[in-house]
């Protein structure tokens, strides 16, 4: 899933540059936490706003681009240690991060926090495989 997601953020980056990356990674990071408030019932409330889910979106990509390679870094051993599903505690605190700074979003707890970032994950996966697909195609 990782592997995927890297192959067509460094072919993006080469051929659209950094910020229809970045604005990639906000459409799936605001997509995911939609699908995520959906999946989970009132465990997140973005209090019924599309105007907190697009914003939250921007926070979950700003914290992903600039705080997440810092911290798979310092967490590294673990990463490896756990063959990668230490990046799940990586994805929820990531996501409980922008939470506390981002006051109308609203996550109960690390738990929820973590299962929204495995729920977010797998959009991510799923969106670069469908651009994957349609870049083999053109």
């Amino acid at each position: 899933m990782l592997l995927a997601s890297r192959r067509v953020t460094a072919s993006m980056s080469r051929r659209h540059g950094f910020f229809s990356l970045f604005a990639l990674r906000w459409f799936v990071g605001s997509l995911g936490i939609w699908i995520a408030s959906g999946i989970l019932g009132g465990k997140i409330d973005y209090q019924n706003s599309l105007k907190v889910i697009i914003f939250s979106g921007l926070m979950l990509a700003i914290v992903n681009t600039l705080i997440k390679p810092v911290l798979v870094f310092l967490t590294f051993p673990f990463i490896l240690l756990s063959l990668g599903l230490f990046m799940i505690v990586v994805n929820g605190l990531l996501l409980a991060l922008v939470s506390n700074l981002y006051g109308p979003l609203h996550i109960d707890g690390f738990g929820s926090a973590m299962l929204a970032g495995m729920i977010i994950g797998l959009v991510n996966y799923l969106v670069v495989t469908i651009l994957e697909s349609k870049k083999e195609d053109a």
